[in-house]
């Protein structure tokens, strides 16, 4: 792609592609600013959109800005284009999160580095539109080594680690997320904070938040570890079916616990994700206990553990999940000269 081709409508095209990412509530805490001049988009985080009561520190907002981040890169490799990206450049500026000055690829040449660096990350450009979170029951099925291998992959390219979870220590966190959400219901604050960004259809035509098509059936042993935005006002004709008896679940960690390493995070957790989808393997989060400091450092497996837990994914075979709303663009992203 030369330098004349970078349009306005490309960038709109990148920007879009960022925007699928996920992010907590679906609360999309991101905004987009272009520069024509030096061809430079900047990623802003969005503090209005912060959830103060289960995200005080603005981890979990960073975490979601990084996974827009990966999703741009992926997006720019498929368009030809060079993302040369700075976390936080100016340190004075909290909300400027990255800079990713965007450039023709044509210093590349086959089979160098940042070649099959590129090829990667136009590989996932698929799994993009197809990616969703699924609150739905998955199988038995377990998820091949091999699979999970190119996670742990996946993960690590971008500076996290991903641990697949085993017995005793999954059963010690599944008992933590069940704690979490227990606590998450005797949290006034945060009870009217995921109140919030629940979204009734019948009432709501929404472009962001969680609307109700996506909460998911119920569990009928009360024993899911989803977290379930219908909250008390349950819709009619909610299903109440059986979940997975053991879920798959992962550990996602980064060595250190600073801004720059939450939107590293984030950026290994889409990765992870556009990966497993196009493993054909869905995914969901459990991340209460992590919200809660207490809990958030007994998640580490007491024998192996180390680094800052980050997220916890859910993986499995089974439904994918509904597309979730999302803003409109010309809210989130402005183009200067």
């Amino acid at each position: 792609m030369s330098a004349q081709t970078l349009t306005d409508t490309v960038v709109t095209d990148l920007v879009a592609d960022a925007t699928t990412a996920p992010s907590m509530h679906n609360a999309q805490p991101w905004l987009f600013r272009y520069s024509r001049g030096d061809r430079t988009l900047a990623l802003r985080a969005d503090f209005e959109r912060a959830l103060p009561a289960a995200d005080p520190s603005a981890r979990a907002l960073h975490v979601g800005c990084g996974a827009a981040l990966l999703n741009l890169r992926v997006s720019a490799a498929h368009h030809g284009l060079a993302a040369a990206t700075t976390l936080l450049p100016a340190p004075s500026d909290p909300a400027f999160l990255a800079a990713v000055r965007l450039d023709a690829a044509l210093g590349s040449r086959p089979g160098t580095p940042s070649d099959r660096a590129d090829e990667a990350l136009r590989a996932l450009h698929p799994a993009i539109a197809e990616r969703h979170t699924s609150r739905y029951p998955f199988d038995e099925q377990p998820i091949p080594d091999d699979v999970r291998a190119r996670l742990v992959g996946a993960a690590r390219t971008e500076g996290a680690d991903l641990t697949f979870l085993v017995p005793p220590h999954l059963e010690t966190v599944l008992d933590l997320i069940r704690d979490a959400e227990g606590y998450d219901r005797g949290d006034p604050a945060r009870e009217a904070e995921q109140e919030h960004w629940a979204r009734f259809t019948k009432t709501d035509a929404p472009d962001d938040g969680i609307p109700d098509y996506a909460f998911g059936p119920r569990d009928a042993s009360e024993q899911a570890i989803n977290r379930d935005f219908a909250g008390t006002r349950a819709p009619d004709g909610r299903a109440r079916v059986l979940f997975e008896r053991r879920p798959q679940l992962a550990l996602l960690s980064t060595e250190n616990d600073r801004p720059a390493d939450w939107l590293r995070a984030g950026q290994a957790l889409e990765r992870v994700l556009l990966a497993a989808t196009l493993d054909a393997v869905s995914t969901s989060f459990a991340t209460q206990p992590i919200e809660w400091p207490d809990l958030r450092w007994v998640l580490r497996d007491p024998l192996h553990g180390t680094g800052h837990p980050q997220m916890i994914i859910r993986l499995g075979y089974g439904p994918t999940g509904p597309r979730t709303p999302r803003r409109r663009l010309d809210r989130v992203l402005t183009i200067e000269p």
